[in-house]
């Protein structure tokens, strides 16, 4: 199947009757427990089209104690290429990786829009889960996907990496102790340059076709900059963007976005985020009444009278030790490690709420309020 095949090819029906053949109610029967200590941990994946799918297997591959043993995607070339990487299985049905008993956890890199209908089933089947962000294509869906995860019991985490950086660990200790005083503001960028590299013209093309669940690059990069930001400073109370496209090249697509966040604790920050900057050199900035933090060119400035040394004059380098990538934190997770710092879906589907309210403020050229 193409990647640009129409949506309607894979509904929700014929995935369900999918399943449905190896019976629903089965699948609860062969649910998967934590590994055993020293066991391998063995996966599957539930789709290959997201771009990070090859060095994703290449993370995997990188533990003794991890084996793919399926690749399922609707797209049969697909999943044959992504298992050959990997020594797996070409599933023929999502069916056949969710009745295995074998398969502790799943990872769902699948196009967005089949994230709900794969993510629930796992969960249902008691399998672990990691989904690529964003969770979901919208609220509603995201939403169900953490009801899902949360009725199962099952471990989950998304790919929020910017929470493993020493650089973003050290300001949110600092945030914690005071460090900066009252804070007054916040900013946080999440760009690349992808569109400019053309790096959507082949078999992603489905990352910015609508019907496949593509949000367009403010979503898709912004949800970096918005878990970002959230995870530093709380809830969200309400939106102010402005999404738009530069080069037209995705026609339908937008390519960067900027958007003002009042949260819940009644500071206002900003995030801005797009796939038409070949550099990043500010992406992140939290200052308040008595110091600030500054991420610049990818090195971290600090002054404040709070931390001995902070001058703000040299790049700050006592850095605290960053946890794994979020995929080797699921691996160690379901590995039975009880200390991994993982992403929950509330926290996941919070963020796909806050981004779904910024697409809303950007067509009605207002403030939108994000329900709780």
């Amino acid at each position: 199947m193409d990647h640009t095949t129409d949506r309607t090819s894979v509904t929700r029906r014929d995935f369900v009757g999918a399943v449905g053949a190896a019976g629903l109610a089965a699948l609860g029967g062969g649910a998967a427990r934590a590994a055993e200590p020293g066991a391998p941990v063995t996966l599957a994946l539930l789709g290959a089209a997201h771009i990070h799918t090859p060095m994703f297997l290449q993370v995997l591959g990188s533990r003794d104690d991890v084996k793919v043993r399926y690749v399922w995607d609707h797209d049969a070339a697909r999943a044959q290429r992504h298992a050959a990487q990997c020594g797996a299985k070409v599933a023929k049905a999502v069916a056949d990786v969710l009745s295995d008993g074998g398969v502790s956890g799943v990872v769902v890199l699948s196009e967005t829009s089949l994230h709900a209908e794969l993510a629930t089933a796992a969960a249902a089947a008691k399998k672990h889960l990691f989904v690529e962000k964003p969770l979901g294509v919208g609220a509603k869906d995201a939403l169900q996907i953490a009801e899902a995860v949360e009725k199962a019991g099952v471990l989950f985490t998304t790919g929020y990496h910017l929470r493993t950086i020493p650089k973003h660990l050290f300001i949110k200790e600092n945030l914690a102790k005071g460090s900066f005083g009252k804070i007054v503001r916040m900013h946080c960028c999440f760009s690349n340059d992808c569109v400019l590299q053309g790096a959507f013209d082949g078999d992603e093309k489905w990352t910015v076709d609508p019907k496949w669940g593509a949000l367009g690059a403010f979503a898709d990069t912004g949800t970096h900059a918005l878990d970002m930001l959230m995870w530093l400073a709380g809830d969200v109370e309400a939106v102010l963007a402005e999404i738009h496209s530069v080069t037209n090249r995705y026609p339908g697509c937008d390519e960067t976005g900027q958007a003002m966040i009042r949260f819940a604790n009644g500071m206002t920050s900003t995030i801005a985020a797009g796939w038409v900057e070949p550099q990043n050199p500010v992406s992140l900035l939290v200052t308040g009444t008595e110091g600030h933090a500054t991420v610049f060119n990818d090195r971290l400035y600090l002054r404040t009278k709070k931390v001995q040394g902070a001058d703000g004059a040299r790049p700050w380098g006592k850095l605290p030790r960053g946890p794994e990538h979020p995929l080797l934190q699921f691996v160690s997770a379901v590995a039975g490690s009880k200390d991994m710092p993982l992403v929950t879906a509330r926290e996941a589907a919070s963020r796909v709420k806050v981004m779904e309210a910024m697409y809303v403020s950007a067509r009605q050229h207002q403030w939108v309020k994000v329900a709780s």
